[in-house]
C-alpha cells in the first residue's frame, strides 16, 4: 500500500485529478454544457407529429376555388397572398409550394426542388387539388403508423453528444494542463526529476478516467429523465466502447499538444484536428449525407467511430461483439496517438 502511495503514477494521476475541481469552466463545459444542448435541441426537435406543409396561393381569379380545396386536407397550411408578397415568401423559404390559379387551366405549383420538404408539399398540394376534382382512389392500402422506438431525433442525438462530449474533454483535458505547464515554465522544471514521461503522461490519461465515468453517466441519465432514451442493447458494450473512446481521444490529445509551447497554439491545432470530426462524424446528423467517394475517409475518423457503435448499442439493441469493428478503429487510433505521443513529447 505505501508502495503505491509512493507511485509517481499514482500522485500525479490523483494531483491532476484534484486540480480539475478548481477549474470551473471545465466542470461547466464538462457536465452542464452537453446537457444544456441535449435540453435545446430535445426540445428543437421533438417529436410532435408530421408538420403541416406551408402554402401559399397568389391572388388571381379562381384563387378562392383552390384555397377551399386545399384547406380541406389537414396536412396542409393554407394561405392567400399578392403576387409579389408570394413570391418573397417563396424565395424566404417560408413557404414550400406557391400555387398560381390558371382559370380554366389546371394551376402551377412553383418550388424549389433543392429542397427536402417541397416534394412532400407537392404531392399534399396535388393530392388535395385532385380529390377536390372528384378523383377516387383504386387502392386503399392498410396503414400501420404506430411508433418506432428509437426512432426519433433525441434518441440519434444523445449518443452523439456522448461521443463529441469524449472528444471535446479527451482532447481539451490533457492537451489545456500540458500546453499551459509548458508555457508557465513547469515542465521545464521536472526535466531535474526522475519523472519519466510516461508516468506523467499516463497520469493525464488516468485521471481522464475518473472524470469519464461521471460525465457519461450525467449525459445518460438526463437523456433517459427528459426524454425517455434508455439503452436497448448491451451496457456491457457500451461501457467498453465509451472507455475505449475516452482512452482514444485522450491519446489524440496527448499528441496534438506533445509539442505547442502556448494556449494560443494548442488551440489552433486542437481545432484543426476536432473541426473535421465535428462536421463529418455524424454528431447531429448522419454521415451517410456525404457523398460515397468521402465515406472511407468518414468511417476512419474515430468519432464516426464511436458514434456509431453508440447508437448501434443504444439504439438498435447491438451487442458488443456487433461493435468490435468501431473499437478496433478506436483502439487503433488511442495506441497509435499515445506511441507518437511518447516519442514526440518534450519537457520544454
Amino acid at each position: 500500500m505505501k508502495r503505491l502511495e509512493r507511485s509517481p503514477l499514482i500522485q500525479l494521476s490523483y494531483s491532476r485529478m484534484i486540480g480539475f475541481l478548481r477549474e470551473p469552466e471545465a466542470i461547466f463545459w464538462v457536465f452542464a454544457f452537453p446537457i444544456l444542448l441535449a435540453l435545446a435541441l430535445g426540445i428543437a426537435f421533438r417529436s410532435s407529429g408530421p408538420q403541416k406543409s406551408a402554402v401559399a396561393i397568389e391572388q388571381a381569379p379562381g384563387s378562392v376555388a383552390v384555397h377551399a380545396a386545399l384547406a380541406a386536407s389537414d396536412r396542409i397550411e393554407v394561405r392567400v397572398l399578392p403576387p409579389a408578397e408570394a413570391a418573397l415568401e417563396l424565395r424566404r423559404g417560408r413557404i414550400a409550394v406557391l400555387v398560381r390559379p390558371e382559370g380554366v387551366h389546371p394551376p402551377t405549383l412553383a418550388f424549389d426542388p433543392a429542397r427536402p420538404e417541397t416534394r412532400l408539399a407537392q404531392l399534399e398540394v396535388t393530392e388535395a387539388l385532385e380529390r377536390a376534382a372528384g378523383r377516387l382512389d383504386r387502392v386503399t392500402p392498410r396503414l400501420e403508423n404506430r411508433p418506432r422506438p428509437g426512432s426519433r431525433y433525441i434518441d440519434f442525438l444523445i449518443p452523439g453528444l456522448i461521443g463529441l462530449n469524449l472528444l471535446g474533454t479527451g482532447m481539451w483535458g490533457v492537451g489545456f494542463p500540458i500546453a499551459n505547464a509548458r508555457q508557465l515554465k513547469l515542465l521545464k522544471r521536472m526535466v531535474a526529476t526522475p519523472m519519466r514521461r510516461g508516468d506523467y503522461l499516463l497520469s493525464l490519461v488516468l485521471a481522464r478516467l475518473v472524470w469519464l465515468v461521471l460525465e457519461v453517466v450525467a449525459i445518460v441519465a438526463f437523456g433517459w429523465l427528459a426524454f425517455g432514451v434508455i439503452m436497448r442493447g448491451s451496457w456491457l458494450g457500451f461501457a467498453v466502447v465509451t472507455l475505449i473512446g475516452g482512452l482514444a481521444f485522450t491519446a489524440l490529445g496527448l499528441l496534438v499538444a506533445s509539442r505547442a509551447r502556448t494556449i494560443e497554439g494548442v488551440s489552433g491545432i486542437m481545432n484543426v484536428v476536432m473541426m473535421p470530426m465535428w462536421m463529418l462524424s455524424g454528431s447531429f446528423f448522419s454521415s451517410e449525407r456525404f457523398p460515397a467517394f468521402m465515406q472511407p475517409f468518414v468511417h476512419a475518423l474515430p468519432l464516426t467511430a464511436c458514434n456509431d457503435a453508440l447508437r448501434a448499442l443504444t439504439n438498435e439493441g447491438a451487442g458488443l461483439a456487433a461493435t468490435l469493428p468501431e473499437i478496433g478503429i478506436l483502439a487503433a487510433w488511442g495506441v497509435g496517438s499515445f506511441y507518437l505521443a511518447l516519442k514526440l513529447f518534450r519537457w520544454e
